[in-house]
């Protein structure tokens, strides 16, 4: 009866330890699938919603340095005026000497370029390369954001204004002076499945923050 009572007794505490065991499991369990959740999130975040670029040259000072570390996001996206956006430069676009639009090449070493939307498809823009303030529809654009005024023509176009083809967007840089952008022959106008996406915040240490304060 000794030895019955102390296999009882036993058992009883193998069952008490039993769901403690259990339930320890459970919760290693519920970690780990928790980090695995989120660690999924985080590469489906940056793989297709919001990816990492970084700015190489000086044709978006002031608002953009050399070296800054932008997040660019593409997810149901439409290029707006003002935005700033990262280009394909494969190629170029500009009209012949008959008005047709033609596709040439992109800039030999850069493939992919930053910079500001001025324009979209149906819009005529027009330069004024002496006051260096630039024209669209009509209307002249209040353009805080750049460095310098509008003074170099470039050689994409004979003359202005132009108007953009539909479904293409003019871009320029803010360093107006320096940069290559849609007035150049090697990048002219800039097609939508040529624009990657739009940067939206910069996390860069020592400029981390916003990139549209100078917009208003």
């Amino acid at each position: 009866m000794e030895q019955q009572s102390m296999d009882n007794q036993e058992l009883e505490q193998a069952q008490k330890q039993e769901p403690k065991k259990s339930s320890f499991l459970s919760d290693l369990a519920e970690v780990f699938e928790t980090v695995f959740v989120s660690v999924f999130v985080v590469i489906m975040l940056f793989a297709y919603v919001i990816r990492p670029v970084t700015v190489e040259g000086d044709s978006m000072n002031n608002t953009l340095q050399n070296g800054d570390r932008l997040l660019m996001s593409d997810f149901f996206y439409t290029p707006e005026y003002g935005d700033i956006v990262i280009v394909d430069n494969s190629h170029s676009y500009l009209f012949d000497e008959n008005g047709t639009l033609v596709e040439g090449n992109g800039l030999p070493q850069e493939k992919r370029l930053i910079k500001r939307v001025i324009a979209t498809g149906g819009q005529k823009v027009d330069i004024d390369f002496y006051t260096g303030t630039v024209t669209v529809d009509g209307e002249v654009l209040d353009e805080p954001y750049i460095k310098d005024l509008t003074m170099a023509p470039e050689d994409g176009f004979d003359s202005y204004p132009v108007t953009v083809p539909e479904g293409y967007y003019f871009v320029m840089g803010d360093n107006r002076n320096n940069s290559t952008d849609s007035r150049s022959k090697y990048v002219g106008f800039v097609p939508r499945d040529a624009i990657l996406g739009k940067a939206v915040f910069r996390i860069s240490p020592e400029h981390f923050g916003g990139i549209y304060d100078n917009m208003e």
